[in-house]
């Protein structure tokens, strides 16, 4: 377990919805000469017969974008850890164009990974024929989903079709919970750095468990940093496949967390054409339920990419605390490992079931 941190946290993580309302950092416009920087870019790829993984920095220049993403590369480290942007071309391009362009904008802030038991580095969220093959995840269904993080340093999501009945989605700092939880019952962090296991949501090998079995802390600590690891769903799910139900007052500090990112969230319009980036250490992210739509051609469709970006926290534990989560199966490889084969191979890991980082 990391040193346990008795001090606020009092860096820009921390914040409430009310007070993104009246500071606006975290929200940009692409603008018409941003938007002719990616069309040609993805003529250029197009061109080069480039297929998604292989695409680079390199090989999707954005100039006119430089200092819109220096921008939010450095608000998503070093800020409040949530940026959105409005006016991507969704509407006047294909599902597969609109994933190169996605693709090689995000290439500027971080390295791809796989997130599905598809492999695949464009996970599309819907309940419609594009949703990929996910294990027992419950990803694009209409239900609610609740403020959670996701497996690597980055989550970023496009809007290409939002459902008819437009669900806001909701953000929350992470940081602004670990000073309500030391403000209201200190006592308990050490149980939340103690951590709890997770499930694997039957997308792991068959030479790999069902679950972590090793401990993910809700918080740590490294250098006076603190990281959230929190999905509340994956870590039911590995008490019920124990057969082993939480304690009641494990599931009380849950719900004390829980109402305390409902109290402090940021609560938005995801329209069309909007991408939402959220460090997945500060900040959660989830939205609200929508009306089930049978017509396919309505569905609401996002498209999901996930990042890592090399040195970008210290981590009490790196292997349990950053990959301690999304190392197993087909999820958590680059486009270099897939190139490579290392997908379809054992990952060596440590003595508690960690994956071993040397």
């Amino acid at each position: 377990m990391s040193d346990l941190r008795t001090t606020p946290v009092s860096d820009a993580s921390v914040w409430t919805g009310a007070g993104l309302l009246n500071d606006r950092a975290w929200e940009f416009d692409i603008t018409h000469t941003q938007i002719v920087d990616l069309e040609n870019a993805l003529t250029a790829v197009k061109a080069r017969g480039l297929a998604l993984p292989n695409i680079t920095r390199h090989d999707f220049p954005l100039p006119a974008m430089a200092t819109l993403l220096g921008a939010v590369g450095k608000g998503l480290r070093d800020g409040h850890g949530f940026a959105l942007l409005h006016g991507f071309p969704v509407e006047t391009h294909s599902v597969e164009d609109i994933a190169l362009m996605y693709w090689g904008l995000c290439s500027h802030i971080g390295v791809g990974v796989t997130q599905n038991s598809d492999a695949g580095f464009i996970h599309y969220v819907t309940d419609g024929k594009l949703r990929p093959q996910q294990g027992k995840r419950g990803v694009g269904f209409p239900k609610e989903s609740s403020l959670h993080v996701d497996l690597m340093d980055i989550v970023t999501l496009l809007c290409v079709r939002q459902a008819t009945d437009d669900p806001p989605s909701w953000v929350a700092s992470s940081t602004t919970i670990y000073n309500e939880i030391l403000r209201r019952q200190p006592d308990a962090l050490p149980r939340l750095y103690k951590g709890f296991e997770w499930d694997r949501m039957d997308e792991h090998r068959d030479d790999e468990t069902a679950t972590s079995v090793y401990k993910v802390p809700f918080f740590s600590n490294a250098n006076g940093v603190v990281s959230c690891r929190y999905n509340r769903s994956w870590i039911n799910k590995a008490n019920i496949r124990r057969n082993d139900p939480m304690p009641e007052p494990d599931s009380a500090l849950l719900d004390l967390i829980d109402d305390i990112a409902v109290e402090t969230r940021l609560e938005f319009p995801f329209h069309a054409g909007d991408i939402q980036f959220c460090n997945n250490y500060t900040a959660l992210h989830g939205r609200a339920a929508h009306e089930v739509q049978p017509d396919e051609d309505q569905k609401r469709i996002l498209q999901r990419i996930w990042l890592n970006v090399p040195a970008f926290r210290d981590f009490a534990d790196e292997a349990v605390v950053r990959y301690g989560i999304g190392t197993h199966g087909k999820i958590g490889w680059t486009a270099e490992d897939l190139q490579n084969g290392r997908h379809n191979l054992p990952r060596a890991r440590r003595a508690d079931g960690a994956v071993a980082l040397d």
